[in-house]
């Protein structure tokens, strides 16, 4: 899989640079629909026809007074690019169901997407963050790294304006600021099932690989205490032993035969797209490629990136309910819609979605658009009060003009958030590599934080 796919980016990119200085009113394109208008739907009765979509970027100069503004600072480059896509589709997808249900209120919505870059150059996503804030987008949906959002978070929250991340998991971050969410698990519950997912397999000595950032060491540092506490020896880049590498390295015979050399019975690799370096690595040492585990950042398909079998009985963790099919068929529609491509990964597209909804569904419930109404009622709408339980943003808005406390239960399967603002329970998927190196989902597990 080509996991930067750089060119595509290209129009989204250059369109966004302008669009994001004036953060405004909506514009839809969805005049031209011609292409899409014959995609299938799985399920007619929930499903959207292809030329019911929109595709609503923000143009204008109103602000986030008077319309619902979603300005996403997602990775469009950089070493997390192949989670571009899902996550613009979720974003894209849902301004469109919003407007379909007769928008926020009495405002429209709309989507700028701003690029995130990567942690290696904090100017890119910067940059993004200084225009959301000057456009007075209601919301910031993004970072993907949490090393990116350490990088933008002070300036988002200070504006005020809520930030929710749909793929942030350092545990470094919870209960971080009033103003920031995330709709994807923090790494105590990632790390602590990939950790018994390993010591499940039989495995007593464990070898990590793994990059020295938040997200790298904090996700490391779980998986290791949960091994140990399961009776298991870290034997090589364990906490302490200070044999991380720097994010933006690119040979890792070091780290490699470090590793093997420890003789582990099983091998974290703990990195984002320095992976397709490090296995072809890990291969030519002539380590079991079936005793491989790796996490959400790097858990992808490698159908065009290595030999065939290469990765088979490999294994790998992502955060994150699977979502139904009807539910990955619209999104890949409206990515065919918009974007003029189909979807090849999937990975937080739901978190990505949920996290629009529910800022859309507060800002319903609090009768305004502005940041501040939306912080103030997004626990609410996700469950803290014990509402009524709705699936759809049609749905729970009736419940809402009736004067009901609700329960919004998306796609991603996370529960209401808790008194850090974190998903006070979610999926975590577990996937195993098949002999063309892609990965399939084995079966999902719900934990409590």
């Amino acid at each position: 899989m080509n996991r930067s796919r750089p060119a595509s980016w290209v129009k989204v990119m250059a369109g966004s640079a302008v669009l994001a200085l004036t953060l405004a009113a909506c514009g839809s394109d969805s005049d031209d629909t011609d292409d899409a208008a014959d995609e299938p739907t799985a399920d007619e009765t929930t499903s959207q026809a292809a030329d019911d979509f929109t595709n609503d970027e923000c143009a204008g100069n109103t602000s986030s007074a008077d319309t619902f503004k979603v300005a996403g600072i997602l990775p469009l480059t950089g070493n997390l690019a192949f989670l571009g896509p899902p996550e613009v589709a979720g974003v894209g997808l849902a301004v469109s169901d919003i407007n379909a249900a007769g928008g926020v209120g009495e405002a429209a919505a709309c989507q700028v997407f701003l690029d995130s870059g990567d942690a290696t150059d904090a100017s890119v996503a910067n940059a993004s963050a200084q225009q959301a804030i000057s456009g007075n987008a209601s919301m910031v949906l993004g970072a993907a790294s949490s090393s990116v959002t350490e990088q933008i978070i002070d300036a988002i929250t200070a504006a005020p304006i809520v930030q929710i991340s749909p793929a942030n998991t350092s545990v470094a971050l919870s209960g971080r600021h009033p103003f920031y969410f995330r709709t994807a698990p923090p790494d105590g519950i990632q790390g602590n099932a990939l950790g018994n997912l390993i010591s499940g397999d039989g495995n007593q000595r464990v070898a990590f690989i793994v990059f020295n950032d938040s997200y790298g060491v904090g996700l490391r540092d779980v998986v290791q205490e949960t091994i140990e506490n399961n009776g298991g020896e870290v034997v090589y880049g364990g906490k302490g032993m200070n044999q991380e590498f720097p994010p933006a390295q690119t040979s890792f015979s070091a780290e490699v035969n470090g590793a093997t050399s420890a003789n582990p019975d099983a091998i974290v690799v703990l990195a984002f797209d320095e992976t397709k370096a490090i296995i072809p690595e890990l291969a030519n040492a002539g380590f079991d490629m079936s005793k491989i585990y790796m996490t959400d950042g790097n858990t992808s398909n490698y159908g065009d990136e290595f030999d065939a079998g290469l990765l088979e009985g490999a294994k790998g963790t992502i955060p994150g309910n699977d979502p139904e099919s009807s539910f990955k068929e619209r999104l890949n529609a409206w990515y065919e819609f918009a974007e003029g491509e189909s979807l090849g990964d999937y990975s937080y597209a739901a978190e990505s979605y949920d996290g629009v909804i529910l800022a859309a569904l507060a800002a319903v419930k609090g009768g305004d658009t502005t940041p501040e109404t939306i912080q103030e009622n997004l626990a609410a709408v996700s469950g803290a009060t014990d509402g009524e339980e709705c699936a759809t943003y049609a749905d729970c808005v009736a419940l809402l003009e009736d004067g009901q406390e609700i329960r919004y239960a998306g796609p991603s399967g996370i529960g209401p958030f808790d008194d850090e603002n974190d998903p006070s329970s979610a999926f975590v998927g577990i996937y195993e590599y098949d002999a063309e190196n892609n990965y399939s989902l084995v079966t999902t597990e719900e934990g409590a934080k």
